[in-house]
């Protein structure tokens, strides 16, 4: 029953995480239509506020991690000494986010009176874009752990928040680091769209990453898998693909 718990906050989490970005992506083209910077900053202030407010929901819940890559460090950074997320959840977690990230999507075009369903044909491909979302997820990964190794989850809506409606401007890619939402992504041929062709080199990208935010965190915060008090975080922004 708990393990079900957790799976319907990730699942809700992550959907509507997802339909805050696709949801505001649209309306930012409609509003600002022909000036790409603006709807860019409309939809990174709309997300990053969503995604604080997620966090503080469902975060008591299951952690509010709504991304796989924040559910796969929690697993091996706690996987010694059985802090972090347990081995028969890992799976659950996943499966969950994919979910409502596909679900979230199909909810944003349906409240935008758009196909439920129709494949971006927004492609994000290359070596700056792959670039930027290495630099984004290793950076979620370092932050959401050096809060959880400090006990200071408690800024975790904030700071993640933060950092999210940064990234959108600093990354390349618009910081997707997600890729359980670069996937729900690829299913709106809006704004927030993404080609399902450029998913999997982001999803490596995304993996990467991973592996670069962990080696960080172990460098910096040694101690860092003894702790279980993960303040987690999710992300995926819109963006505008390669000239963002």
């Amino acid at each position: 029953m708990e393990r079900t718990r957790r799976a319907l906050a990730e699942f809700l989490g992550t959907g509507l995480l997802v339909t805050a970005v696709v949801g505001s992506g649209i309306m930012a083209a409609r509003l600002s239509p022909g000036n790409i910077g603006l709807q860019l900053l409309e939809n990174s202030i709309a997300t990053a506020f969503a995604l604080a407010v997620l966090i503080i929901v469902f975060g008591p819940i299951s952690g509010a991690h709504f991304n796989p890559v924040v559910s796969l460090a929690d697993w091996w950074l706690g996987r010694r000494d059985r802090s972090g997320l347990p081995t028969s959840d890992l799976a659950v977690y996943i499966g969950a986010q994919l979910l409502g990230a596909t679900a979230g999507c199909v909810l944003a075009n349906l409240m935008f009176d758009v196909p439920a369903v129709t494949f971006s044909a927004t492609e994000r491909t290359g070596a700056p874009l792959w670039l930027g979302e290495v630099v984004a997820t290793g950076g979620l990964v370092l932050l959401v752990f050096a809060l959880a190794r400090t006990h200071r989850a408690s800024i975790a809506p904030a700071a993640v928040g933060a950092y999210i409606g940064a990234a959108y401007w600093f990354t390349s890619s618009t910081s997707f680091a997600n890729p359980a939402v670069t996937v729900g992504r690829a299913f709106t041929d809006t704004f927030a769209g993404i080609a399902p062709a450029s998913v999997p080199g982001f999803v490596v990208a995304q993996l990467f990453g991973l592996a670069v935010g962990v080696t960080a965190l172990l460098a910096l915060y040694p101690n860092a898998g003894e702790t279980g008090d993960v303040p987690a975080a999710p992300v995926a922004t819109a963006g505008t693909g390669r000239d963002a």
